[in-house]
């Protein structure tokens, strides 16, 4: 994005963040100032060592696999445009929009399903070594078997969807993040 040296977005700058998200113009100068103090060597993108500098992110056993989703061009950096859109989505009142995203960091590979071996990966990442890995993966194929309504071997969005809507879980209503 060209405003990574300057200190505003330009008119057309705005106006595609306005295009890509729910916010105001007041909230995407916010945004703006919040994403440049964490792009500490200017460079118009956040790494992930930048982003691990935020102390809610830098605690979350799922920051990799957050990145990895916000990253849409996949050049291990977070853009602008990235970082808006995600935030967007994470401060959204649209479920669907939210449940893409969490589908998103279970789904590894982005073929649109989460296999025993993805889901066994990110649960390991959430437990670390608080359950060994015969225990954990008991639970990884407890879930598979209620989840996996069709019997395919995988879960696939709408079978992901039917069972976050059939259990207590509630997807947060927004993202929080005290930027330093």
């Amino acid at each position: 994005m060209g405003a990574s040296a300057s200190q505003n977005l330009s008119p057309e700058e705005m106006e595609e963040m306005l295009l890509c998200s729910h916010f105001s113009e007041t909230e995407v100068k916010k945004l703006w100032r919040a994403f440049r103090r964490l792009d500490e060597d200017g460079s118009g993108q956040i790494s992930r060592a930048e982003f691990m500098q935020v102390p809610s992110i830098a605690t979350n056993p799922l920051v990799g696999r957050v990145m990895a989703v916000l990253d849409k061009d996949n050049d291990n950096e977070i853009s602008f445009q990235e970082f808006v859109t995600a935030l967007s989505v994470f401060s959204s009142e649209n479920e669907g929009d939210k449940l893409k995203m969490a589908f998103k960091i279970y789904d590894i590979d982005g073929d649109g399903f989460i296999t025993n071996g993805e889901l066994f990966t990110v649960l390991k990442m959430m437990v670390g070594d608080n359950l060994g890995d015969q225990q954990l993966q008991q639970v990884v194929d407890k879930t598979m078997i209620f989840a996996d309504k069709d019997k395919d071997g995988k879960v696939s969005f709408e079978e992901f969807c039917e069972v976050v809507a059939s259990s207590d879980v509630e997807l947060d209503q927004s993202l929080s993040i005290a930027i330093p």
